[in-house]
């Protein structure tokens, strides 16, 4: 399991990351805090250590950001010592607080359960492609920080044409996969339901995403 530490004291990073790896943790951290959310999700680690206090961005800045894309588990982990402090943290999405000076072994504990919790979950519940996030639970799509609902179908398409990146999909293929709804899917049912995907995605900043090859399909 892959451990991402966000933290700016150097000694706490260097001896944190010492003990996790001492449990077989791998760890990760950068001190590049103005691009501190990129190497975050560049990492592609199992759970996040996250400090509040920072230099650039605080933790809960930090943390809202990451709850946009994905669902990798967060503890925060800091001096601050209030209710506010963790009720704060829970709203924006962080799976526990702990507070420093801390227990190792108590750190260790919340860090095993908060795994375990999520290990239930499924792999990946956002998908990446070319600029577009597409949050498979919440049936939307974001492009930077603008965000538009999808209906099913529209959900559909774009999870499909995503998934097959950089392939052409064919008409055929896309109606076929549209037939999993309960609604009729037939070929005008398509063409209109690209249009108004293509029209939304346009209103977030991705306009022509969705390219026609005439003849042959879609892709993106």
């Amino acid at each position: 399991m892959k451990i991402y530490i966000v933290e700016d004291e150097q000694m706490i990073r260097l001896e944190l990351a010492k003990l996790l790896e001492s449990y077989g943790y791998e760890c990760c951290y950068d001190d590049d805090f103005a691009h501190i959310i990129d190497h975050i999700f560049a990492a592609k680690a199992d759970l996040i250590l996250l400090d509040i206090n920072l230099p650039y961005y605080d933790g809960y800045h930090i943390c809202r950001e990451i709850r946009k894309k994905s669902d990798t588990p967060i503890i925060i982990v800091t001096s601050k010592n209030n209710d506010m402090d963790e009720l704060m943290s829970m709203n924006l999405g962080a799976d526990d607080f702990i507070t420093k000076p801390y227990n190792t072994q108590i750190l260790l504990a919340r860090i095993a359960a908060v795994l375990k919790r999520t290990e239930a979950k499924p792999a990946t519940d956002c998908i990446h492609y070319k600029g577009i996030t597409v949050c498979l639970g919440k049936g939307s799509a974001l492009c930077g920080d603008s965000e538009i609902e999808l209906t099913k179908n529209e959900f559909r398409i774009l999870t499909h044409l995503i998934q097959k990146g950089g392939q052409i999909v064919s008409r055929e293929d896309l109606i076929e996969e549209l037939w999993q709804s309960d609604e009729f899917v037939d070929d005008n049912t398509l063409t209109v339901n690209i249009n108004r995907l293509r029209h939304k995605l346009s209103e977030i900043g991705a306009d022509e995403y969705i390219n026609t090859k005439r003849g042959q399909g879609y892709l993106v």
